[in-house]
């Protein structure tokens, strides 16, 4: 089946081609780490763990590129703020990115470039933008000037001229256009600089990206990728630097994700509705987290509350009682029901089908779900055979191979408690009721919960 991706820069759904047969080059915008990661980067960065997920289970080669903004503006206030280098506080931050981002599964990237190990090849991109013309100097740094590149404007679909009608000119602005960007900033008393042609000094936030980008996967590649409010300027001043420095197209397909809301407002420091993933992991399993980012689709707003947590966590509680049942599972039957393949090929062509979509990860959801239904109705009426049950994992781990949702169930207990489920089993056969259930209390307090089957006592942990 075809893949098809909406690529922002034409807002058409277009065929994946990849540029280099077999092999697909990813870079995605990674965070300013400043501080630590709120719902926004958590949603951006699984957005792209699931394409990229989804690409290599389509059988591609996927290099994939996610950097860290280690020096801006925000990095030196807080640093300054703080008391310490804004080396120290990216030594400190990216930790705490890596172990959120980890227990949303979602897998490192290929390549983790910091922008300060990349200073020489900004350098060079500046210089060879100076020289043929695209960049300036003023008193505090290089710019470019965008009206020397007639595309400017073209992933987010403005003119140059409506752009510089719309814009406010300070009066000291000594730049030629209002739109102009600086590529390199001159250095100011007390924040870190390198020395560069112009003096000493530090990149400007876009340069940044096509520096990095560029040198690890080639002047043309396949998908750019970030959050939708990085569509203008930020991804808009990549193309222009990077195209005029090189004269080739910059990327094939751009792929932005949509915002978080709270309230239907987009999440912010300034309302009041910011959210860490600290903050929410301390309420909310990880996992419940994913659950809610792949509920929707990556392209549009995810308006978040904790009701849809509460139904993200009741969806997974469906699929880890479901896993529970799957292990615990026993029948005499030794024939197959006929309809198990069928749901089994249905669910995994359908799952595809809604990826191949431009990664619709809503309705994949719903193909997980649809073939446990089916799976569920064939255990309760015992049509399912003891070896059917290697077939279902495997199709279950095909479609969590991409999705990664599916909750790890342990089925081994330490001896204690399974010297209370033994005692509880026997206090319910000599009918002592009370202590069966101080038994089962005993084990909630644990995190162990006991379902009474036809077929015995089971257990989950919760």
């Amino acid at each position: 089946m075809t893949l098809f991706i909406k690529n922002t820069l034409t807002g058409k759904l277009e065929q994946f081609k990849p540029i280099n047969g077999n092999n697909v080059g990813i870079y995605v915008c990674g965070p300013t780490v400043y501080d630590n990661g709120h719902l926004g980067h958590g949603r951006s960065a699984t957005a792209f763990d699931v394409i990229r997920k989804y690409l290599t289970y389509k059988g591609f080669n996927v290099k994939y590129v996610s950097n860290y903004t280690d020096i801006d503006d925000k990095m030196i206030n807080r640093a300054n703020e703080e008391g310490i280098s804004v080396q120290e506080l990216a030594a400190r931050i990216i930790p705490e990115y890596e172990a959120d981002y980890a227990k949303l599964r979602i897998e490192k990237p290929d390549f983790q470039p910091k922008a300060t190990e990349y200073i020489d090849q900004m350098i060079k991109l500046v210089e060879k933008l100076s020289k043929d013309g695209y960049a300036y100097e003023l008193d505090d740094g290089v710019y470019f000037e965008i009206e020397k590149y007639k595309e400017y404007g073209k992933l987010s679909h403005q003119k140059q001229d409506e752009l510089k009608a719309g814009s406010r000119v300070e009066k000291d602005d000594k730049k030629r256009h209002p739109h102009d960007f600086v590529l390199w900033k001159k250095a100011k008393p007390g924040e870190p600089s390198w020395q560069s042609p112009w003096g000493e000094g530090r990149p400007g936030w876009h340069i940044e990206c096509s520096a990095m980008s560029m040198d690890i996967l080639g002047e043309t590649f396949d998908i750019h990728g970030g959050g939708m409010d990085l569509t203008f300027p930020h991804h808009e001043c990549e193309i222009a630097q990077s195209e005029c420095a090189t004269g080739r197209p910059y990327v094939r397909y751009w792929i932005h994700n949509g915002f978080i809301n709270v309230d239907n407002e987009k999440m912010s420091k300034s309302l009041g509705n910011f959210f860490t993933l600290k903050e929410i992991f301390a309420k909310y399993d990880p996992l419940a987290v994913r659950f809610l980012f792949l509920g929707t689709h990556y392209r549009s707003p995810i308006n978040f509350s904790d009701t849809i947590l509460d139904q993200a966590e009741n969806g997974l509680t469906r699929i880890r009682d479901f896993l529970v049942n799957l292990e615990n599972y026993q029948s005499d039957t030794e024939e197959s029901a006929e309809t198990l393949e069928t749901s089994i090929e249905t669910a995994l062509r359908q799952f595809e089908q809604h990826m191949d979509n431009d990664f619709d990860t809503a309705g994949a959801l719903g193909d997980l779900f649809g073939l446990i239904k089916d799976v569920n109705t064939l255990m309760r009426s015992k049509q399912i055979a003891k070896k059917d049950i290697p077939r279902i994992h495997n199709a279950l781990a095909k479609l969590d191979s991409v999705l990664s949702v599916l909750p790890r169930i342990e089925t081994e207990v330490d001896a204690d408690i399974e010297a209370l489920i033994q005692e509880r089993n026997k206090a319910r056969a000599n009918r002592d009721f009370t202590r069966s259930d101080e038994i089962r209390g005993e084990l909630a307090k644990q995190g162990i919960m006991l379902e009474d089957t036809p077929e015995g006592t089971i257990w989950k942990k919760v």
